[in-house]
């Protein structure tokens, strides 16, 4: 079988059983998950909005767009193909890029999206993006909650070794990266297209800058099928897209 029609196999088997997008149950993460990403760079793209985490020369690249407050985010994050992800990119077989909205402050009222958000671009001030990044959605308050306090997330701070300091603490309470979380929200927005003005959803997933349609979007949300779907890529990472999806271009901005 071609390499391309093992990764199509791949992901069409997350039809099967797949948990569906939705707002289900949370589970509780891995104890010691991911121990390891403090040794994994971390930096701010050019374009001024995409954080990305790991190895620059890995072959497969995953681009998540993802809200703070967003309970199907955490989902992902902590039972689905999150930790796979995170395994993969502490390797150094995959990075992972994200955009960072908070259009849910809006929707529901508040601003713990947006505090995240800048409380995050702090942290990546300070080298502890992806440490921090873990602890927020491992104690990611209800959706209908406006929990991402000020003092709220200095204290969850205080679990990532070495982040807490008087720059992070400022940038923190003065919301000093302001402007960062409105281009960021601005990105999340424009990457929905003509499709989807307000932004494609959270959490959405490019690989590769190839999206994953909402068809097949069951694929985060099952690890052991997401974690397949990493590998088959990476051993075919110029054939996957156009055999499974010869009609879906990537998202503005990732072409």
């Amino acid at each position: 079988m071609k390499q391309g029609g093992r990764v199509a196999v791949a992901l069409t088997a997350a039809l099967v059983g797949a948990v569906l997008a939705g707002c289900g149950q949370r589970g509780a993460p891995p104890e010691g998950a991911y121990s390891a990403l403090g040794s994994v760079p971390e930096k701010l793209d050019p374009d001024g909005t995409t954080i990305t985490v790991g190895n620059p020369h890995a072959t497969v690249t995953v681009h998540l767009y993802e809200d703070p407050r967003c309970p199907v985010c955490e989902e992902f994050e902590s039972t689905g193909g999150g930790p796979e992800l995170k395994d993969a990119t502490v390797r150094g077989e995959a990075k992972t890029e994200y955009t960072l909205a908070s259009f849910l402050d809006d929707r529901l009222g508040g601003s713990g999206s947006k505090k995240a958000v800048n409380a995050l671009r702090a942290a990546l001030a300070e080298g502890r993006f992806a440490e921090y990044h873990q602890v927020l959605y491992r104690h990611q308050p209800e959706e209908s909650e406006d929990g991402f306090t000020d003092e709220r997330l200095l204290e969850l701070a205080e679990q990532v070794d070495g982040l807490r300091g008087p720059a992070f603490d400022s940038a923190v309470k003065d919301m000093k990266y302001r402007a960062f979380v409105q281009a960021s929200e601005k990105a999340y927005e424009d990457a929905g297209g003509s499709a989807a003005p307000g932004g494609p959803g959270t959490p959405t997933a490019v690989i590769n800058t190839v999206r994953i349609p909402a068809d097949y979007n069951g694929v985060l949300f099952d690890a052991p099928v997401f974690s397949n779907l990493l590998r088959q890529i990476r051993e075919a990472p110029g054939e996957w897209g156009a055999y499974v999806f010869p009609d879906v271009t990537g998202m503005p901005g990732l072409s």
